[in-house]
């Protein structure tokens, strides 16, 4: 008889990433909120830089995906991998650097977020010195799992693990693809990928971010903390396994979804819509496995707050998983796109699968971690009804927004002239972006209500860190009992697994990469497209900076209504030299790829000081600090020089010229201006910023 060993779970790092989990939720959450609110009263950006619309919305998203979600990944993880292993931790200290990296890279992040460093790619704003980090952080985090799993007493790997193994290297993966790039110096760099090329690789990631940050670590923990609620084991084995495999194989493919209509070659939008359309499968097959685990339990929902906010989590990663294919359909992206409905979409999967399983994990850990029950299960049961109802107020009034605002932009007059203004769509659906905010509100005040819960349940406790266990060590010859399932041999495997993982993620990188690379007609070039003047390279950056992209877009696709109002269709060899790519995903402020010459340069310096004196009831925030920042005209040789080094043609020797150029084009502008008796300095951000605006298009209009 085999003799059992004694050992310990490690439930530190679990407590702390508890603990950033709620702070970084809160955070992240009333960030969220105040810019929601922001869209309803833009006083509330309050002429401060750091807080306008367009820093705040990165500060949120970067909070809530990596903070929020992230913190609660690894919560979920330590507790469940310790025990599915029967094992502690690897290495307690790989654990501290994990948590201490990550929080450091949080609050490093947000703040050089707030202060303007960005890279402008979504869910990858963070400048260069963060993406080492995150890379670092990101091997130990694996090492230490990896190294648990390999000390493991026990032989079969549960599914959950699956799960974990395909997150780390599926991440691992598009993290570091994703975030090639050139530093200009130690806050600002310039993505290595341009145009067309830079869009796919960006959204290859930004929905695959999606995909292996948000969902498949929250399957895995949805396989763990289901069955341990519900006292249930998980409902077929079988379904776990297709599961995984089709849907790590199938994801990656998606993302070109994204880029439906925009200039992005046909193929790749063709083979996005294809994957996405399949991924309805396995997606369901995973949300019915954990409402079927359920089964013979639901006498227990009805009383049981845990179980109620992880049905409801279930539910939302159906309805988003089922919704997402849908927007992937060419006929409903092209009424989704660069509306709300993207953004209520999102908020179904973020608030209701990934904040309400996160919740319902929080209220079935922490009592156990401390040795004693919950302080009140009717303030839980109240925490799942104002966060249901604040998805409720989230959601509904976005999708009533996107409908209107997209009918009102296609809406023609009896004469065949375009009904509305974009700031008419806009202003239509304040009233629902108000609601929106009551929505964010409600669920915010239940997340408060959750922490004061759970910290009186950690008050009246004895927390247990490290807590005993027994069990069997692993043999050293793996016999499996009765009839053997094919799968089990890569099942005792964690190596060959994590290997087979990243050669199925990887395949439709690849092949949908590598080919928008190497074939040059994928992108055909325009003569005359140029290089950005040094002044305009500025005004860019500026451009960047305020986060612009989060309310407006660089794409006019091929509608009859969006070439009336903006111009000729966008073309892929007219963003060639775009390092990084701004088409941007939402307009709350209308498109501005063909801006240039549109309107005088008053205009835009009007327009930047107080919106509303050029737009009557503009949702836009006010820039005064433009008109004051001086740029930084001593970095103009080494941006030219990182952009030849990206491949911008700019002729060798440029940069002794450079900065000639920048003040004879400066000048022009503040001599425009001043016709118009708007005095300025050429030095100053906002004649950069009405350069880099004035050029918008322009190339386009020249005739070869």
């Amino acid at each position: 008889m085999t003799s059992l060993e004694k050992f310990s779970y490690d439930n530190r790092p679990v407590k702390w990433f508890a603990y950033a989990t709620m702070f970084w939720g809160l955070i992240g959450m009333l960030a969220g909120l105040w810019a929601a609110i922001e869209l309803v009263f833009p006083e509330m950006n309050l002429g401060f830089a750091p807080v306008t619309f367009g820093r705040l919305r990165p500060v949120h998203t970067n909070a809530v995906i990596f903070a929020f979600v992230g913190n609660g990944i690894f919560m979920g993880v330590y507790y469940s991998l310790q025990r599915l292993c029967k094992a502690r931790m690897f290495s307690d200290l790989l654990s501290k650097v994990h948590f201490f990296g990550w929080q450091a890279i949080i609050a490093g992040g947000a703040l050089t977020l707030f202060l303007g460093y960005t890279t402008g790619k979504e869910y990858a704003e963070l400048e260069w010195p963060f993406d080492i980090a995150i890379t670092l952080i990101w091997v130990v985090f694996g090492a230490n799992m990896l190294g648990t799993i390999l000390k493991r007493r026990v032989a079969h790997l549960y599914v959950a693990i699956w799960f974990y193994i395909g997150t780390w290297v599926a991440i691992a993966m598009l993290h570091i693809i994703n975030s090639f790039e050139m530093p200009l110096s130690l806050f600002k760099s310039y993505s290595w990928y341009a145009g067309v090329q830079d869009a796919l690789v960006q959204w290859w990631y930004g929905h695959n971010a999606v995909a292996f940050f948000l969902t498949t670590p929250y399957l895995g923990l949805m396989y763990y903390f289901v069955p341990k609620a519900a006292d249930r084991p998980v409902y077929s084995y079988r379904w776990s396994i297709i599961h995984f495999w089709a849907l790590i194989f199938i994801y990656i493919w998606a993302g070109p979804h994204h880029l439906l209509y925009t200039a992005l070659p046909e193929w790749a939008q063709s083979l996005g819509t294809v994957f996405s359309i399949m991924l309805i499968a396995p997606s369901w097959g995973g949300m019915l496995n954990g409402l079927l685990t359920l089964r013979g339990a639901w006498d227990k929902v009805r009383e049981d707050a845990i179980l109620k906010f992880f049905v409801v989590a279930l539910t939302c990663y159906g309805m988003a998983t089922f919704e997402g294919p849908m927007l992937s359909l060419k006929n409903v992206n092209a009424i989704s796109h660069y509306t709300d409905w993207t953004i209520a979409h999102v908020h179904i999967g973020a608030l209701g699968w990934n904040g309400f399983l996160t919740f319902g994990i929080l209220y079935w850990m922490i009592p156990r971690l401390f040795s004693t029950t919950l302080y009140s299960r009717k303030w839980a049961n109240t925490h799942f009804w104002i966060g249901t109802l604040g998805i409720i107020f989230y959601a509904i009034p976005l999708y009533w927004a996107a409908f209107t605002q997209s009918m009102m932009w296609k809406q023609f007059t009896e004469e065949g002239q375009l009904k509305y203004q974009f700031l008419e769509t806009v202003t239509t659906i304040v009233p629902m972006y108000a609601l929106r905010a009551l929505g964010g509100l409600l669920y915010v005040s239940g997340l408060i209500l959750m922490i004061v819960n759970l910290t009186k349940t950690i008050r009246r406790g004895v927390f247990v860190a490290n807590e005993p266990a027994e069990a069997a060590p692993l043999p050293k010859v793996m016999t499996t009992y009765g009839k053997a399932h094919w799968h089990n041999w890569i099942e005792r495997r964690p190596v060959q697994m994590a290997v087979f993982s990243l050669i199925v993620v990887g395949i439709g990188g690849i092949l949908e990469l590598v080919p928008t690379f190497l074939i040059r007609s994928n992108i055909p070039t325009i003569s005359s497209v140029k290089p950005y003047t040094p002044l305009e390279l500025h005004g860019r950056d500026i451009y960047i900076r305020e986060g612009c992209y989060t309310c407006h877009s660089q794409m006019v696709r091929p509608f009859r209504d969006e070439v009336a109002r903006y111009g000729e269709y966008s073309k892929a060899g007219e963003f060639i030299y775009d390092h990084p790519f701004q088409w941007g995903s939402k307009r709350t402020g209308p498109d501005l790829a063909r801006l240039g010459g549109k309107y005088p340069d008053s205009w835009h310096y009007n327009h930047m000081l107080d919106p509303t004196s050029m737009s009557p009831g503009s949702i836009m925030p006010a820039y005064p600090w433009l008109f004051d920042n001086r740029v930084d005209k001593a970095a103009t040789p080494a941006m030219i020089n990182v952009m030849r080094k990206l491949g911008v043609p700019y002729p060798d020797g440029y940069e002794m010229q450079a900065k000639a150029d920048y003040e004879i084009q400066a000048l022009q502008i503040t001599a425009a201006l001043h016709k118009d008796k708007m005095e300025i300095q050429p030095d100053r951000e906002i004649v950069a910023l009405i350069a880099y605006l004035q050029r918008l298009g322009k190339d386009i209009k020249v005739k070869n």
